[in-house]
């Protein structure tokens, strides 16, 4: 796969949970006093050592790598290591485009890096901004607005059931059972969840109450590749489960000690619908500039016609089969292994920067 050996960096963050070597608790939770430990959901984007080490040793089949966790010493490691290439995973930890710090730092110094670039990935991780640029090119997304007072609440004018979420958070934070609103009253209380705990607007949505898909994308351009769709089903739940993919579903209900059988892939659907994903995926994938891979969550509205959720340029990447995990799920089925997936990320990140 590749033809020259190059010097690897691994940026990331880890769970507290993992053994952490943070050096220093985010400013955001020292000023506020807050214990973060107190919200199960805190670091639910942030990779455990079991991942970061696959990850690693996936990259070490050709490469030499380093590991940098995306902490305040970030910048100066770079800057001192400046490797070929980053292979990029850390969410960040502050601020609504913390997804986008990374790569800033190595925008800055003039290092190439796997995924996308900070535009896109702030873009992204505000459902609010990514919808706004979907509806633009007209590619289906459900009906929403954004609350960011109880007031602005109260004028809402969407067809119940409706889902609440933060407008820029990822993995399922902030999204539970209680998400999934019937009335005006559960509408107001959810907002107002999300305004205290979260600190920042509610995205409200009409529930799309179709079939749902997950669609992995690797590759630029022309050559951008739709990986076998992955459909989420939520048959095995308990009977009184609100079918989203919720927190609760993802972390709490399914989980490795206790898989449930969320996922099928490929997806049992006709051509037909598959054409019709993988075409609203893609064009979703390039209307935000989406580079190297992304993960592109779509679900059926009641014509059947498929919508985008959102999209998550830095997908979850879970190197246990056994753990449902959609992105590598897909490339196992295209007939990719795990190691191969990650090194054709980096490949085709290093041939966009023709590093190779």
């Amino acid at each position: 796969m590749f033809n020259v050996r190059l010097n690897v960096a691994l940026t990331f963050n880890v769970k507290p949970e993992s053994q952490t070597f943070l050096e220093e608790v985010p400013p955001n939770f020292k000023s506020a006093g807050v214990q973060p430990e107190k919200y199960v959901d805190t670091y639910a984007e942030w990779d455990t050592w079991d991942t970061i080490n696959a990850v690693k040793d996936a990259l070490e089949r050709y490469n030499d790598v380093t590991l940098i966790e995306a902490n305040y010493s970030a910048f100066a490691k770079l800057k001192e290591i400046n490797p070929n290439i980053v292979f990029n995973i850390a969410e960040g930890f502050n601020g609504l485009s913390r997804e986008a710090q990374i790569p800033s730092i190595l925008d800055m110094l003039q290092i190439p890096y796997t995924g996308s670039d900070p535009l896109t990935l702030a873009t992204c991780l505000d459902k609010a901004r990514a919808k706004e640029i979907l509806s633009y090119y007209k590619i289906p997304n459900a009906k929403f607005v954004i609350a960011d007072s109880l007031e602005t609440a109260k004028n809402i004018n969407l067809d119940f059931p409706l889902i609440v979420k933060p407008v820029s958070e990822g993995s399922s934070k902030g999204i539970f059972s209680t998400s999934f609103v019937r009335d005006k009253k559960e509408l107001l209380k959810e907002i107002e969840r999300v305004l205290s705990e979260y600190n920042q607007p509610a995205l409200v949505e009409e529930f799309l109450q179709g079939r749902e898909f997950t669609v992995a994308i690797l590759g630029n351009g022309n050559e951008a590749e739709v990986l076998p769709i992955v459909e989420i089903s939520y048959n095995d739940f308990p009977k009184d489960f609100v079918p989203i993919y919720s927190y609760e579903a993802k972390w709490i209900l399914d989980t490795k000690e206790n898989p449930l059988d969320v996922f099928s892939c490929p997806a049992k659907i006709d051509l037909q619908l598959e054409k019709q994903i993988s075409g609203v995926a893609l064009k979703a994938y390039n209307a935000l500039r989406c580079k190297d891979w992304s993960r592109i969550d779509v679900r059926l509205d009641k014509n059947n016609e498929p919508n985008i959720i959102e999209i998550n340029p830095l997908p979850g990447i879970l190197p246990d089969p056994d753990e449902n995990s959609c992105f590598p799920k897909a490339a196992r089925t295209k007939g990719l292994n795990y190691e191969e997936m990650i090194n054709k990320v980096l490949y085709v990140a290093a041939k966009r920067y023709k590093l190779i």
